[in-house]
């Protein structure tokens, strides 16, 4: 009886472990072009940690910014929609007083609703008083800037004559705290990159969720000495070695706790580069903001517009050791706002049933199962709350500036730094097109047009 009552028990073995959902590493660059990586055909840098992100993931070569602007760009990719459909389309200011609304959902929110830790350590820029901070937003911990580092009291104001535009010392917070003020700013990256190891370190034991945004790639370029003058693309290509370094001071704290296989770190960019001067930041910071016009990229133009790929096409590149397959390049059409949806999927979160969500969820494509990929074929570009730009499959149709211009028809498959328009040859392209821009409008609006648009949220307000 006593050796069967043995046999019993040895064979009863314990359950299994119900699979751990990921950590998430998001690391997302500020300012940094879709070919200022060395994977992605830079002619004059090299980036061998995010080199190696791709090398050991998926690299997409056509993914696209929510916005060709910061604040945008960012209220887009943390809640999975258009920023003009949730209310923050413009660039906000130390002077601003609207920020990420209270009622949107935040991938931070999710994820904490699934026993996530959740961090944010550099650049907010979603609204700097208390209410519209990250900790407002889902996050645990905020160690940061609210808002650009080029946002200090030494800017001027554009008409003469030329005053201080009034802002304050930029702080540095903790939370909702601010610890030092002015910040450090050269500083800075160094100590963002001990926080986050830190976090992650912490937090090895769980599920954690962390985004990493860095600043030196923003105006002014400041970093710390033993970065400097050590790129081949002068003093911005000294803040992308930086910046490339600190992923790969992520990689390495992911190693040393064991969580390799258990995370997904994902490097991409919050809009594309400065392309042309700007003779107040220069005069303010010198070299640390002198744009060389010369240095040559692949796509037409730069930040701030939204026409042209140069604005919104940026890097995008995944890794997850023995779940994205290594070596791999996607060139489905893909957006920042698809990592919300794609991020709250691999977590098991459910998405907010009460809103419309725009994300796409990109799990398929990164687990190796592009059958069960739900590919988008349209994706609206807006500046502020003006459609520019629609791309549908390899056509981008370039709206006009002016009444009486004709739109700009251009195959990126063949020619994506737009040099060729087509729109003469392909008239029914453009009709096409033209209609879904129609579409745009009733759900997003369109300012140039007069139109509302019937699917926008507020931003948040301050409450005073």
């Amino acid at each position: 009886m006593l050796a069967f009552l043995l046999t019993l028990f040895q064979s009863v073995e314990p359950a299994p472990k119900a699979p751990r959902p990921p950590n998430i590493v998001h690391v997302l660059a500020d300012d940094v072009a879709w070919d200022d990586f060395s994977c992605y055909g830079s002619r004059d840098l090299v980036t061998p940690n995010v080199d190696r992100v791709a090398s050991e993931g998926l690299r997409f070569t056509d993914f696209y910014a929510p916005s060709a602007t910061c604040t945008p760009s960012r209220a887009a990719i943390l809640t999975g929609c258009y920023a003009q459909r949730v209310g923050l389309t413009q660039v906000l200011f130390p002077t601003s007083e609207v920020g990420l609304a209270d009622s949107e959902v935040t991938i931070a929110e999710l994820l904490k609703g699934r026993g996530y830790a959740t961090a944010l350590v550099g650049k907010w820029h979603l609204g700097h008083q208390p209410q519209f901070l990250p900790t407002r937003h889902g996050f645990d911990l905020f160690f940061g800037i609210p808002y650009p580092n080029d946002h200090g009291p030494e800017r001027l104001t554009s008409k003469e004559p030329r005053v201080s535009r009034g802002f304050p010392p930029i702080p540095l917070l903790r939370g909702e705290s601010v610890v030092e003020q002015p910040a450090q700013l050269a500083s800075l990256p160094e100590r963002f990159i001990a926080e986050a190891r830190k976090f992650i370190a912490e937090h090895k034991d769980a599920p954690f969720y962390l985004q990493l945004s860095n600043i030196e790639t923003h105006t002014p370029w400041l970093v710390p000495q033993r970065f400097q003058y050590k790129s081949q693309a002068g003093v911005y290509g000294d803040a992308v070695a930086c910046l490339d370094w600190a992923v790969g001071e992520l990689l390495d704290e992911l190693a040393k706790q064991g969580l390799d296989g258990d995370t997904l770190v994902v490097v991409s960019s919050d809009n594309g580069p400065l392309v042309h001067r700007y003779p107040e930041l220069e005069g303010i910071y010198g070299h640390a903001a002198t744009v060389d016009p010369e240095r040559r990229h692949w796509l037409r133009d730069g930040k701030y517009q939204a026409r042209y790929e140069g604005g919104t096409r940026v890097a995008c590149v995944a890794r997850w050791p023995g779940h994205i397959a290594p070596g791999g390049v996607s060139g489905e059409l893909v957006a920042g706002f698809d990592l919300y949806t794609t991020f709250a999927r691999l977590a098991g979160a459910e998405l907010p049933a009460d809103r419309i969500v725009d994300g796409n969820d990109l799990s398929a494509l990164l687990l190796g199962r592009p059958e069960d990929f739900n590919p988008r074929d349209t994706l609206f570009h807006y500046e502020n709350l003006e459609l520019v730009a629609v791309r549908n499959g390899n056509w981008k149709l370039v709206l006009p500036r002016k009444t009486g211009e004709r739109p700009e028809l251009y195959d990126l498959e063949e020619d994506p730094s737009e040099t060729t328009d087509q729109s003469e040859e392909h008239e029914d392209f453009v009709a096409r097109l033209l209609e879904l821009c129609e579409l745009a409008r009733e759900d997003l609006g369109d300012s140039k047009h007069g139109v509302e648009g019937r699917n926008r949220r507020a931003a948040g307000r301050l409450v005073k």
